[in-house]
Order: structure tokens, then sequence, then C-alpha cells
């Protein structure tokens, strides 16, 4: 079975840190895109940010571009996702989630991480 496990959310003041992680099993992160979501009340799902590990393309959000960083460590199977200067507008949600490489959609989801940042 696939499964992501997020982790790395909390509370922080605007312009500080903090690194998102999504632990991967039974998956090659090779052959999947694993992307990073945001989830605030009232609106849509927003994509943030995603990498394809195979060949370490990336691709960010106008809100992330600049801020954000997601790597890969293949090793270990996880993927992290470094954000800072952070902003009240970043608080929500975060979940990653997996999409085969060259597929549609994305699969399998992890549970979220609550990241919350105060002005």
């Amino acid at each position: 079975d696939v499964q992501l496990q997020a982790s790395g959310g909390g509370l922080v003041q605007a312009g500080e840190s903090l690194r998102l992680s999504c632990a991967a099993s039974g998956l090659v992160l090779d052959d999947y895109v694993i992307g990073w979501f945001r989830q605030t009340p009232g609106k849509e799902r927003e994509g943030v940010s995603c990498i394809l590990a195979g060949d370490g393309s990336t691709y960010y959000s106008d809100s992330a571009k600049g801020r954000f960083t997601i790597s890969s460590d293949n090793a270990k199977n996880t993927v992290h996702l470094q954000m800072n200067s952070l902003k009240p507008e970043d608080t929500g949600v975060y979940y990653c989630a997996a999409r085969p490489r060259g597929g549609s959609s994305y699969d399998y989801w992890g549970q979220g991480t609550q990241v919350t940042v105060s002005s």
C-alpha cells in the first residue's frame, strides 16, 4: 500500500521558516510526481509546489516562487518543502500527494499538516 506521511507544520511568526516533510512508502519516488497543496477554509485547494524526483524538475506557484524550495531525498523516500519568509496568507493545512509519472491525477494523499503564520 502507498502511504504518505506529512509532517513539520507548526505556528510561526511572519518572516520565519518551516520545513515540511512528506515521507512516502510503497512507491519509488523516481516514478512519481510529489506535490504539496494548501487548503484554507472557504477556498479551493491550491497547488503550491511539486517535484519529479526522477529528473529533479520542479514547479512553484506564483506565491511560492522565491520563498519555497522543494527537494527530494530519494535514499529516505522523502520530499521536503522548505518555506522561508512565511506570510500570514501561507496559513493553511498542507497536504502532500503523489501522481504517477505521466499520470493525470494525484492518486495518493497524506493526512495534512497545519501551518499557521501569525502577523
